[in-house]
């Protein structure tokens, strides 16, 4: 039975959405009712006009980055740096040197179809998979068989996965997360919505992150209250103790 639903919205190629997700895995793996919390992966695109990493071959991710930013390259490989320190105490070894700039469109579609195919654990093994990909390994994410082969190193079927990309096949899905996302105000990532009563933006700590499983948790299952009649006065009754 699920009695919790936990929504994130998530770029694959953010390195904070990644270091939250370790975050709240930990504060969920420590909740009490982890059974009974179901857990969507929603998409946001936080540069949806990026061109093709084929566009731009041999661009690193620190040179990019200084060129939409109007930053010295010295200074953004200081920002890399503090990141990677962040993510590795959370166990994920990123490697800003090898990651390559992409278009995630694709990537997002890949998601939705996984959960067409194999469930949300398939979706979720997936997103997983494909953050590692780009952060840790320097893996394409807007190359077709690289998204194959990511999928099928989550057990999904190569030759259904790469019919349904060369479709439209999950574009509609994500176009839908991110025009939710919209309607909800939310403007950066990660973001998650409990039970679209509480939300929490950003890699927050783990207790962060369990505080907000608690309060969804008792929002969902308010005690129960019996009111008693106005004006009514209490009469001879029996208890624990006697009458």
């Amino acid at each position: 039975m699920t009695d919790l639903h936990i929504e994130i919205w998530s770029d694959i190629a953010c390195p904070w959405c990644y270091i939250g997700k370790r975050r709240f895995a930990a504060a969920l793996e420590q909740f009490e009712h982890r059974d009974r919390v179901r857990v969507t992966w929603r998409s946001f695109e936080l540069q949806p006009d990026a061109e093709p990493s084929s566009a731009h071959p041999g661009m690193t991710e620190a040179r990019m980055l200084a060129e939409r930013k109007g930053l010295p390259e010295d200074q953004v490989r200081q920002m890399f740096a503090q990141v990677t320190a962040v993510a590795a105490s959370v166990g994920l070894a990123y490697d800003f040197d090898a990651v390559v700039p992409a278009n995630t469109f694709d990537a997002h579609r890949l998601v939705h179809v996984a959960g067409d195919l194999g469930g949300a654990d398939a979706a979720a093994d997936v997103v997983e998979r494909l953050m590692s990909a780009h952060f840790e390994h320097g893996r394409v994410v807007d190359d077709p068989e690289v998204l194959v082969a990511v999928a099928a190193e989550a057990g999904l079927d190569a030759q259904a996965v790469r019919a349904a990309l060369a479709s439209d096949a999950g574009a509609g899905a994500v176009r839908a997360d991110e025009a939710e996302a919209a309607a909800l105000g939310i403007q950066g990532v990660p973001f998650f919505v409990a039970g679209r009563r509480l939300g929490v933006s950003g890699a927050q700590p783990v207790e962060v992150f369990a505080q907000l499983l608690a309060q969804a948790w008792q929002d969902a299952h308010p005690p129960l209250a019996i009111p008693t009649v106005p004006g009514a006065a209490d009469a001879e009754a029996c208890g624990p103790d006697g009458c």
